[in-house]
């Protein structure tokens, strides 16, 4: 991780400047016109003094007795794919100071997560926190992860994140707590907008294109996208269009395996279906990979590979190739998980091109932005797509390992950084530099500042989410904001792209849960079951027989797309993966539900 440069020489200068722009509250639509209209005329939009904001109490930094004086450097490394904070970054900075703790995050590169885990395991060089995934098992077989059970009496904030039931989930064979998983936890109520789960994209101009129609089976979404790839065959720079593309690199082929679950209408267990006809109290667990469903979702994927509809590569590229495909607005639809691709999309599909003609256009305004679809197999299905409320995922989180020299300042770190001071920081910025408050306390930004937010050098230099730490979604602790500006109505509204909105509006949507439109049912006590499978060692025979299936599937299914005699590919590897005892696991996995339920 690169060093920290020196916080801007400015800072002092404008403070005075700030400080007044943050106490004047907006009375009114023309003084607030007004105020955005002085923040634009500031030379020096970088330069801050915080304004402070009150929480109560339980909410604020702690300060722990005999831990070493001035900041402390900590490291961090994150099992997926990220962007480096630049050194001295201004955000990261101020967190440190008032925390006294520093922390250099670091992202996978070049790895699988496992080849990445298993590195450090043999090296034995450490970091101080570590998500490594599904990895945290093995550093926790191998002793090198420090208990927390101890640190949450201490730490209020911390330990705030679940209730005594939720945090019992986390325990290990041991009896004690390693990890937490900082993702999906709501603070007072859900009020989330975005779906960020699996589902079948497609860009608001293949639905614009045909008038918006309502798209809810398999045959339908590659019927639209090959009509339109047939109309519309070029890029404005000249480039071809790729009308749906696949990634089945290393643990990423969820984008390919798992669909026939969902197209069944199941929500994501994403090892196994539940079956609850029978009732709630009589879960069933089916093997989602031989259903008829299956073998007709990868058929139709046969199919279109064979028309030219898939992307020829697919089967060989990786994931940086993948998202260099997604970049270019070439591609037309997919299936994956929104946190895997969209982030890397938000800055390049606002950067001006110049078309064929040289007009200046952006990806964003010719209608490239992905929506979600939750298609099923045939029509008139419920679909489960989207999950409402917390899910709680044990199977992996932010860890502290043994090498860490000062654990207790860490656990004090982790509970400072959820307080709503410094939580508004990581994620709204810094009040009069990245947002304002008007007279009732709501925070908006203007349209710079929401600039500002999807420029990833700015990003890079000025904000600090330590997006893979503690964190809450919801409402904020003064009852009137959100703790995420993604979910703050007035804010997510005018961020949203233009042909998105427009494309909402077509369906009678506000956001991306209520156009996914899943249906809000209970999953189940034993819901996600993923978070047990991900977990499974090959200590038992369900854990080699579910390891073995993976290897079949990550062997097989690219080939059953793309062979050329269905039947025999298909067939083929039906009795491959029959070859590996998968009744082996399915057992392990009944029994896991019976005992959810308990």
């Amino acid at each position: 991780m690169n060093r920290m440069r020196k916080l801007l020489a400015f800072v002092m200068v404008s403070s005075m400047i700030l400080s007044v722009c943050s106490c004047a509250r907006v009375a009114n639509p023309e003084i607030k016109a007004e105020e955005e209209r002085n923040y634009e005329k500031q030379e020096n939009p970088y330069g801050y003094e915080p304004t402070p904001v009150p929480t109560d109490p339980a909410a604020t930094p702690v300060t722990t007795p005999g831990t070493p004086e001035g900041i402390v450097d900590m490291t961090m490394f994150i099992t997926m794919s990220g962007r480096e904070k630049n050194d001295y970054n201004d955000i990261k900075e101020l967190i440190a100071e008032k925390t006294g703790v520093r922390v250099n995050e670091t992202w996978l590169t070049g790895q699988s997560p496992d080849e990445a885990v298993a590195s450090i395991i043999a090296s034995g060089k450490l970091p101080d926190f570590i998500d490594g995934g599904d990895g945290n098992i093995e550093l926790y077989h191998n002793g090198q992860l420090v208990a927390w059970d101890d640190y949450l009496e201490k730490y209020p904030n911390l330990k705030d994140m679940y209730t005594d039931e939720e945090w019992d989930q986390f325990r290990q064979s041991d009896g004690h707590i390693y990890w937490a998983n900082v993702f999906g936890n709501h603070y007072q109520k859900d009020t989330t907008t975005l779906h960020n789960g699996q589902a079948f994209w497609i860009q608001t101009r293949v639905l614009e294109w045909d008038g918006y129609p309502k798209i809810e089976t398999l045959d339908e979404y590659f019927d639209l996208l090959e009509r339109y790839a047939v109309s519309n065959p070029v890029m404005p720079d000249g480039m071809p269009v790729i009308p749906y593309t696949v990634l089945c690199e290393d643990w990423k082929y969820y984008c390919i395996e798992n669909a026939p679950m969902y197209l069944d209408g199941y929500p994501g267990n994403n090892c196994v279906i539940v079956n609850v006809d029978q009732g709630m109290d009589h879960p069933v667990v089916v093997d989602y990979n031989t259903t008829a469903t299956a073998k007709e979702y990868f058929r139709k994927l046969n199919e279109e590979y064979k028309k030219g509809a898939i992307d020829p590569d697919f089967a060989i590229q990786t994931y940086d190739e993948y998202i260099s495909k997604l970049i270019t607005g070439r591609v037309l639809g997919f299936c994956d998980e929104y946190w895997d691709f969209a982030y890397n999309l938000m800055g390049p599909f606002n950067q001006p091109m110049v078309d064929k003609n040289g007009k200046t256009y952006t990806l964003s305004e010719i209608g490239c932005d992905y929506v979600p679809l939750g298609l099923t197999i045939r029509k008139g299905m419920d679909q489960h797509y989207h999950t409402y409320g917390d899910t709680i995922n044990t199977a992996s989180g932010i860890a502290i390992t043994t090498s860490c020299a000062y654990p207790d300042l860490a656990f004090s770190f982790l509970n400072d950084i959820l307080s709503q001071e410094i939580h508004d920081l990581r994620f709204w910025g810094i009040e009069g530099v990245d947002y304002l408050v008007d007279n009732s306390g709501l925070f908006y930004r203007t349209e710079s500042m929401r600039a500002n937010w999807s420029d990833p050098a700015y990003l890079a230099q000025h904000t600090c989410e330590y997006s893979y730490m503690p964190q809450w979604s919801g409402m904020s602790r003064d009852g009137i904001n959100r703790m995420m500006p993604a979910e703050q109505p007035s804010e997510y509204l005018v961020t949203l792209p233009e042909s998105v909105r427009k494309c909402f509006e077509a369906y009678g949507a506000s956001n991306y849960v209520e156009f996914l439109g899943s249906a809000e049912d209970d999953p189940g006590p034993w819901y996600p079951m993923w978070s047990w499978s991900n977990n499974l060692s090959t200590d038992t025979p369900g854990g080699k027989a579910w390891q073995s299936m993976q290897e079949v599937k990550h062997k097989y299914l690219p080939e059953v797309v793309i062979g050329n005699d269905f039947e025999a590919v298909w067939g083929y590897y039906m009795e491959t993966y029959e070859s590996v005892y998968p009744q082996d696991f399915l057992a392990e996995a009944q029994a896991e539900v019976e005992r959810r339920m308990t």
